[in-house]
């Protein structure tokens, strides 16, 4: 089918796999600007490599990828590799995250260049003539705009003034992955590709992200772990499996719900048409030497034309067989840890100090706040694994059996396999018995005799998962266990903390719908601050939404004047400023037009809906391939009229808010 004129990416029946292991096939989807979509699948299911096959880095086995010509691409990776790899990592911070920009790029380099070499010029005036034709020529290609535009996205994703000349290779991984996501994020591309974003960011960084996609014109397509991020950014989910690729014109959410109904009706389709078979083939074996013979002939020529209906394939259910189990373990002392003047510093830099904590049997504490805050280390002095210089004391409670999960995975040797990091903890299970236990955690086949060196980011929170959970525990201290884990485990870890875990837990985490479920208690880091609050993650936003002052909409930087010299620049931006009033008085007045078609259309499609339903109740008379084509029709209607549904809310919702801020008064009322 050819791409719509407004098509931004067409993907058609695509196919890939590797060797004789086919990943997916018939993926087929369209974006258009403004579209947002999330890609969801268990680890393993090709999310990834999906993305590199529309992002031009692999080339599929089958089916095509089409963008439309001139379609700018930003595409974040899960690897954290940078463009020009070589180039930009010999440079610093800003001139990475300008990179995208090369003309802009190039006269700041010349620039920097021109004014060091000022200093030494044997001809004064040339070289200062030199500097101010590049200065007017950088400024005419908007270089300072640019550049002041870049430093506040820094500064969004933890870049303070200082770092920006830092170079390149002395970040760190999770800077890195920051970095990279500003270098895609401020070409602010067409088609825009994320692979788990927010993994290394903090839950205010989160924030800030789910704002600035929301207020995107291009289209996304987002692969995240991140519920609550899927739920606030996308508007569409797409579903991957190796032989069905399923369309929801919904949120995560209200995904969740639509598959299961989705998988129910074809399931019981399946189901119908299978009695049918039995039946008739029992009907063939009775009579087919018989006095019915030709009734069995021709019973049996109707089956050889039946299109067979396959039992829906359900992608999460191997996904869903992970078991967390904790052992049974003795009960601890009601004072857990009681902790006096804890502090700690790191380089120049204090982290916390003059923190006092007590932890309760069977208090479930959340520990948040930004990244580099200081939440890891003050779990690791817990754990009783702090730095020689941490200071305070840590008194712990009687009968306790503490277990520590690291976010960064150091418990596991990448050299010895699945099976031999079980044995070295449990050294009494043979082979067999540590093959069984990790197939509790999806860790099974060869998978478990292979070096820990080759395993996914996935594989390896789950082993380390188990490792831990081998001996009895009544004390936890995580790290950010959901850093890698899908989204059926993280479900699945959630509620076996929830409601199989009777001790007392201490975790860091940025998914905030595992915290909302899990913490009873929080420990919340601002600045050097750190505050002990009562309620958990739930209680914990509420209060910080209804203290927060109203979120004005972001303006653009003033422009820095220029010394002793007019502006050349402000009747073009004078004449811009009203060009985008224009826009936005059309796109306005095309929003209420949108919002007019989209009520006929619901109620036009409400009514053929109806009926579809009422020729589905009737007795299908034997003819189950017709019933088949009804019941797709009737499903394709109904995603259909739930899209459009979806788009009058936001519309309208749009259109609520632009006339509030318009009715709003102005200044001082006249008497």
């Amino acid at each position: 089918m050819p791409p719509s004129s407004s098509f931004v990416l067409q993907v058609d029946d695509l196919r890939f796999g590797y060797g004789a292991d086919r990943l997916f096939e018939g993926v087929a989807f369209s974006l258009e600007a403004g579209d947002r979509l999330a890609l969801v699948a268990p680890n393993g299911a090709g999310k990834s490599t999906l993305l590199r096959l529309i992002g031009g880095e692999l080339a599929p086995d089958a089916g095509r990828v089409v963008r439309r010509r001139e379609t700018s691409l930003g595409y974040y990776r899960q690897s954290h590799e940078l463009d020009a790899s070589k180039d930009v990592v010999e440079r610093t911070v800003l001139d990475a995250f300008l990179s995208g920009f090369g003309e802009v790029l190039r006269l700041r380099r010349q620039l920097v260049a021109a004014r060091e070499a000022l200093g030494h010029a044997l001809d004064a005036d040339a070289a200062l003539g030199a500097l101010a034709r590049l200065e007017d020529a950088y400024h005419l290609a908007h270089g300072d705009d640019l550049e002041r535009k870049v430093e506040m996205l820094a500064q969004k994703l933890g870049f303070g003034a200082g770092d920006l000349e830092r170079p390149v290779q002395s970040l760190s991984g999770g800077e890195r992955g920051r970095l990279l996501l500003g270098t895609v994020l401020a070409k602010e591309p067409d088609l825009l590709l994320l692979d788990e974003p927010t993994n290394h960011l903090d839950i205010e960084t989160i924030g800030w992200l789910e704002d600035w996609l929301r207020a995107f014109k291009g289209a996304l397509l987002v692969v995240s772990h991140d519920r609550r991020f899927l739920d606030r950014v996308t508007t569409q989910t797409a579903e991957l499996g190796a032989r069905t690729f399923r369309m929801f014109p919904v949120p995560y959410g209200r995904y969740v719900v639509q598959r299961e109904e989705e998988l129910a009706r074809e399931r019981a389709l399946a189901e119908r048409q299978q009695a049918l078979i039995d039946k008739t083939e029992d009907f063939i074996r009775r009579n087919i030497a018989g006095q019915k013979t030709k009734q069995a002939q021709s019973r049996r020529k109707m089956l050889d034309k039946l299109d067979p209906v396959e039992r829906p394939e359900d992608v999460w259910a191997e996904a869903a067989k992970l078991r967390v189990r904790f052992a049974e373990a003795a009960r601890s002392g009601d004072i857990v840890l009681e902790c006096h003047g804890l502090g700690a510093t790191r380089g120049d830099r204090t982290l916390f100090f003059g923190l006092d904590l007590l932890v309760r049997r069977g208090d479930r504490i959340g520990i948040v706040g930004p990244n580099g805050a200081g939440k890891s280390t003050l779990l690791k002095l817990l754990a009783g694994q702090g730095h020689p210089s941490d200071v305070g004391t840590v008194r712990r409670g009687t009968n306790l059996q503490a277990g520590y999960f690291d976010q960064h995975l150091g418990e596991l040797d990448p050299s010895r396999t699945a099976v031999e990091e079980i044995r070295r903890v449990r050294g009494d299970l043979n082979v067999d018995a540590a093959r069984q236990y990790l197939a509790r955690f999806r860790v099974t086949g060869d998978d478990a005799l292979r070096a820990i060196a080759g395993f996914s980011g996935g594989e390896r929170s789950r082993l380390a998962l188990a490792k831990l959970l081998l001996e009895p525990r009544n004390l936890l201290l995580l790290d950010e266990p959901t850093n890698h884990l899908d989204i059926p485990a993280c479900e699945i870890l959630e509620e076996a903390l929830r409601t199989g875990f009777d001790g007392t837990l201490l975790l860091v985490s940025h998914d905030r719908q595992f915290l909302e479920n899990v913490t009873t208690r929080l420990v919340v880091f601002e600045g050097s601050n750190v505050q002990v609050l009562p309620g958990g993650y739930r209680e914990h936003a509420a209060r910080r939404e209804s203290q927060a002052p109203p979120r004005a909409r972001p303006s653009a930087p003033a422009p820095k004047p220029r010394e002793q010299a007019p502006d050349p620049m402000a009747e073009l931006r004078k004449k811009q400023d009203f060009e985008d009033r224009r826009v936005a008085a059309r796109e306005l007045e095309r929003r209420r037009r949108r919002l007019a078609e989209l009520e006929r259309a619901i109620a036009a499609a409400e009514g053929e809906i109806t009926a579809m339903r009422g020729a589905l109740a009737e007795d299908p008379r034997g003819d189950w391939a017709a019933l088949a084509a009804r019941v797709e029709q009737e499903r394709t209607a109904s995603r259909t009229l739930e899209g459009m549904v979806e788009e009058w809310t936001r519309l309208s919702e749009q259109l609520e808010a632009e006339d509030n801020g318009a009715s709003a008064p102005k200044g001082t009322a006249r008497a």
